[in-house]
């Protein structure tokens, strides 16, 4: 992916100073930056997983991984002024994943009606080489942003603005 179509973007603060359920900003855990793809209007996410992310020896344990896709699917969600809870969740798991990787969360919604399906992968490049080690789908019930007490509209708007 051609990162100089990102545009960082700081959600948590524009959902009012939230926090991260999976990302504490420390580096030898998950770590999580969100951006917003110029030419494709979504969100992406870049995961760092450090040391304490280990599950077998040398590799990232799969619930830090799940945890990131959901997280970066949740903000999608919250990116288009949506407020969601989750109804299902799967994680298709393709290769294992080294500690110290840095690595992409692309991000895709469809809405029908009160439901979302958001789906996510996590890949990594290696010069023009893309690896997939995860994919993720997930079933969402739309929730008014009021109810988180977030005004969706300004959201959606101040991410819609970025370019």
């Amino acid at each position: 992916m051609d990162e100089s179509l990102l545009i960082p973007i700081n959600l948590q603060k524009a959902l009012g100073d939230r926090r991260s359920f999976i990302s504490d900003g420390a580096a030898e855990r998950v770590r999580l930056e969100y951006f917003k793809h110029t030419q494709l209007g979504q969100l992406v996410a870049r995961a760092h997983f450090g040391a304490e992310t280990e599950g077998p020896p040398g590799l990232v344990h799969s619930a830090a991984i799940s945890g990131s896709l959901l997280e970066a699917m949740i903000f999608a969600a919250w990116s288009q002024g949506c407020g969601v809870l989750s109804m299902r969740f799967s994680t298709a798991f393709k290769q294992m994943l080294p500690l110290h990787t840095s690595a992409l969360i692309d991000t895709a919604l469809e809405m029908d009606g009160p439901r979302l399906t958001i789906r996510a992968s996590l890949t990594t490049q290696h010069g023009m080489q893309s690896s997939i080690y995860a994919e993720a789908e997930g079933l969402f019930m739309a929730i008014p942003a009021s109810k988180f007490g977030v005004d969706g509209v300004k959201v959606a708007q101040m991410f819609a603005a970025l370019s």
